[in-house]
């Protein structure tokens, strides 16, 4: 069970590069798995441009407007293998590529995506935001069961042979209109928040980034330098 984590930095990147990326790192890990080698784990951030991603399990309709408007919007659309539905990824959110072998952690799936949304949950709570898990979807979620229930941070991810990729995406100084443009997860009657909007101020993107990253380190026991 090797818990060496490393974490990467990939700064603002395009969707498509962040994916060929992961990719790599992704058969990298299968294939000392399938020669019984001891494999990696690695811990990605990183910011997207303005892009609309739809899961495997997606529906197009939840993409509401067409693509000359999203080329209005500064805004790309992309067709992923992650799990499910849409969502969008701008400037301000916290991308998060946990690329790990689940096997060196003990951890089921179910376990993982659990783990993964206790970590947003704990870093909120550090800001003062109560936030929690949802039972009818996954990532994290604000006011669960009330009129103004919201979603904070949007989780899918791909796993082959208990090793994972693609993850989560957490609001923090996005622009919120861009969710506007969609139904958020396939939610058609849900909100969307972000850190600044329930506090009332942007947040210094770069602090909240390594406090997320501790919170990621705590919970996983990942042996990672920060």
């Amino acid at each position: 069970m090797n818990k060496k984590t490393t974490f990467l930095d990939w700064g603002s990147v395009a969707y498509n590069e962040a994916w060929e990326k992961q990719e790599v790192l992704f058969n990298q890990i299968l294939a000392s798995k399938k020669d019984h080698l001891a494999t990696s784990n690695y811990l990605v951030f990183c910011e997207h441009p303005h892009v609309y991603t739809l899961g495997k399990s997606g529906a197009e309709q939840n993409l509401l407007v067409d693509y000359i408007q999203l080329q209005a919007k500064k805004a790309t659309f992309v067709h992923t293998n992650r799990g499910g539905d849409i969502t969008y990824h701008g400037p301000g959110q916290i991308v998060g590529y946990p690329i790990l072998d689940l096997e060196n952690f003990g951890l089921s799936l179910k376990g993982y995506i659990h783990l993964m949304e206790n970590a947003i949950i704990e870093l909120l709570a550090d800001y003062g935001i109560e936030a929690d898990h949802f039972e009818e979807g996954t990532g994290v979620w604000l006011n669960i069961g009330k009129p103004d229930c919201r979603k904070i941070c949007a989780i899918g991810v791909k796993a082959s042979r208990y090793v994972t990729m693609h993850g989560f995406a957490l609001n923090v100084n996005t622009n919120l209109e861009y969710f506007s443009y969609i139904n958020p997860c396939g939610f058609v009657d849900k909100g969307v928040t972000s850190m600044e909007k329930e506090l009332g101020k942007p947040l210094d993107f770069e602090v909240v980034k390594m406090q997320l990253a501790g919170k990621f380190k705590k919970l996983f026991g990942f042996d990672m330098p920060l």
